[in-house]
């Protein structure tokens, strides 16, 4: 079975793209809307699908692009819905949270950002759930945090841009963590490509973070680039001197999958 840990359903069903596969694959899709969630509520009761929720860190600066005000009474009624759903049973995740100070747009929203994801990643420690990171130059915050992160079940950094180093960094930390990989390895990016060469295998996730991770040449990206992300993977990892193949290595990743979000603590 493939496995996307980070995908957007309900985008992918804006855009007008049916997510398709030649093989059954298991997903994580993100909400981050009362209106994404019922989508993919209504969605997990057709295909093998995991209901995240959780207030994107670009979500500040997009509304403010968009002349709205947007503040910690507004995070504060949407975190009462996610603790709700997690309290319930109807959420496997918070996410995806985090930290994106890619340019000065979202570095403006710092704060607000620091106040986004410490009620969130209450609510992952209070019921016991993983968390997935979107993290954009912002692993030193990740750094300053190592305490509170790992007193989560598991941290799974979507569409890891950082380092082998850091990423090993991450782990002597006691953070449970997991780093997930896409599209990135088939656009030649070196830095994904060696983390996937030399991480623990038993650390590695796939996604597609459909529609918003396309290969060159497409559109979106989509539930059958998994194949090839697989791939992908096994090859880096036999050029590093690991003799495994695409099948065990699809094996792995379903395993790891089940560990983060179904294994109770």
């Amino acid at each position: 079975m493939y496995i996307d840990t980070h995908c957007h359903l309900y985008d992918c069903l804006q855009m007008g793209h049916e997510q398709k596969c030649t093989k059954n694959v298991l997903a994580v899709t993100n909400s981050c809307s009362i209106e994404e969630y019922a989508h993919n509520e209504m969605s997990a009761h057709i295909m093998p699908l995991l209901i995240s929720f959780g207030l994107h860190p670009q979500l500040p600066a997009v509304k403010i692009a968009n002349n709205v005000l947007y503040n910690e009474i507004d995070i504060d009624i949407t975190s009462e819905t996610i603790n709700n759903l997690a309290k319930s049973g109807k959420l496997a995740a918070i996410g995806e949270i985090g930290f994106d100070l890619f340019d000065n747009k979202y570095r403006e929203t710092e704060k607000i950002q620091d106040y986004m994801f410490a009620a969130q990643i209450e609510i992952a420690h209070n019921f016991g759930l993983p968390v997935i990171l979107h993290v954009r130059r912002a692993i030193h915050k990740i750094f300053v945090l190592s305490k509170i992160l790992s007193k989560c079940k598991a941290v799974v950094f979507h569409s890891w841009s950082g380092t082998l180093e850091e990423a090993q960094s991450v782990l002597r930390r006691g953070i449970n963590a997991y780093f997930s990989f896409g599209n990135c390895l088939t656009l030649n990016h070196k830095q994904a490509m060696r983390c996937c060469a030399y991480l623990p295998a038993e650390r590695l996730l796939t996604e597609t973070d459909a529609p918003y991770q396309p290969r060159r040449g497409q559109a979106f990206s989509q539930w059958a680039d998994l194949p090839l992300i697989i791939e992908a993977t096994a090859a880096l990892r036999r050029e590093a001197g690991n003799d495994v193949t695409a099948d065990e290595l699809e094996t792995q990743v379903e395993l790891n999958f089940r560990k983060v979000f179904f294994n109770k603590i």
